[in-house]
């Protein structure tokens, strides 16, 4: 019989050692060792994730520490981006008001408990996701080869939002510094535009796929499915550095109460004073760029997905051939509409409530649906989980 991938111990003993662990992730954040501190929380993130694959309840034990670990962590970032990014002299504030959902105290803690919840499922699903495809070699393939680093996209993007907004529920400081809404708004910006073109090489990998059936692993060889990956994350992080310069650079005047739970386009321009003729037009081309070319490409690519699939013989072949794409499919209508709906839309229609809840479910929510729709209906994925808890 195959041995666990580690012996738990009792609820306490476990709950002392992973304690214990953050309090040295601590000393090291503190000590401005960020990559060692970087470094010893994901090592207790992951193992975490692994234990809670046994024993589910024990995801909360370390969530409200690491949680006030990941604060520290987001204060280094920020200065380091605030530096990076942007110059030093162009903030006419110091720090930003989050209005968030709402006022009511009972209703702050309520949306505390729901965000935990999900923040937590999303956490597990996507490091357990990573932790299957590693482990089982059925899923060396360039299929999920893209899945994993989707997972990985997902951990970073809920990571991004849900602390602050956890944070901003149960605390009466409801404020967020100049370079920390920068470094927020960068990293959303960067990780949102990188899962943007992923799904559009995911949509390629269906069709080669589908198309090649015989030859896939020779048409994707890992060569070509790292370097998708990687021009993902270069052409994301580059849009961002353009767009987060562009409207940190416009003068917000006096008025520093954003009306969101975090730092997005729509609420900040509608800050912002003076001329934002030169901005929108960098922003139709960064909405062009980063959103409808690669939704042009997955459309012109799922036609002849279509068209490849329409010319098999046998109704089974078809459904077969269809169920390869349609996690993919759902997947790319869930996370483009929600964007769509939210940036594409004339200014005069915007309304920052209603928006607040679209933004909520491709920011937050979105990243803890991922995991289900890429493996509810997947037995490959879960015969690699019977395996790992074998």
């Amino acid at each position: 019989m195959q041995r666990p991938l580690f012996t738990l111990q009792n609820h306490e003993e476990f709950h002392e050692d992973k304690t214990s662990g953050i309090k040295d992730c601590y000393k090291d954040l503190e000590a401005a060792d960020l990559n060692a501190g970087m470094s010893c929380l994901l090592k207790i993130w992951v193992n975490n994730s692994l234990s809670s694959l046994q024993h589910p309840c024990l995801a909360f034990a370390t969530t409200i520490p690491a949680l006030e670990v990941m604060q520290l962590v987001y204060r280094h970032l920020a200065t380091f981006t605030f530096l990076t990014v942007m110059d030093q002299d162009n903030s006419t504030i110091s720090e930003f008001i989050m209005l968030g959902f709402t006022t009511d105290p009972v209703m702050q803690k309520i949306l505390f408990a729901v965000f935990l919840v999900v923040y937590t499922l999303t956490l597990l699903g996507n490091s357990s996701l990573i932790v299957l495809i590693c482990n089982d070699s059925r899923l060396h393939t360039p299929m999920y080869f893209f899945i994993g680093n989707l997972s990985f996209l997902d951990l970073g993007l809920s990571s991004v939002y849900t602390p602050k907004i956890l944070a901003t529920c149960i605390s009466e400081d409801k404020s967020i510094s100049f370079a920390g809404c920068v470094a927020q708004f960068f990293f959303s910006a960067a990780l949102d535009y990188t899962e943007c073109y992923l799904l559009a090489a995911m949509a390629y990998d269906r069709y080669v796929a589908i198309s090649k059936p015989l030859l896939y692993s020779q048409a994707m060889p890992l060569k070509l499915c790292v370097f998708f990956v990687a021009a993902s994350y270069m052409g994301g992080f580059i849009n961002s550095v353009i767009i987060t310069k562009d409207t940190f650079a416009l003068n917000f005047c006096s008025d520093n109460v954003i009306d969101d739970f975090f730092c997005d386009i729509p609420p900040l321009v509608k800050l912002a004073c003076g001329k934002k003729e030169s901005f929108q037009s960098v922003l139709f081309f960064l909405l062009t760029s980063n959103v409808i070319i690669p939704i042009v490409f997955i459309l012109a690519t799922y036609l002849f997905i279509i068209a490849t699939i329409l010319r098999i013989r046998s109704t089974q072949g078809r459904l077969k051939a269809f169920s390869t794409c349609s996690s993919h499919l759902i997947s790319v209508t869930l996370y483009y509409g929600s964007i769509l709906y939210i940036y594409a839309r004339p200014r005069s229609s915007y309304s920052l409530d209603r928006d607040k809840i679209v933004s909520t479910f491709y920011t937050v929510v979105f990243p803890m649906l991922n995991p289900l729709i890429y493996s509810l209906r997947n037995k490959d994925v879960k015969e690699a989980l019977k395996k790992l808890l074998k």
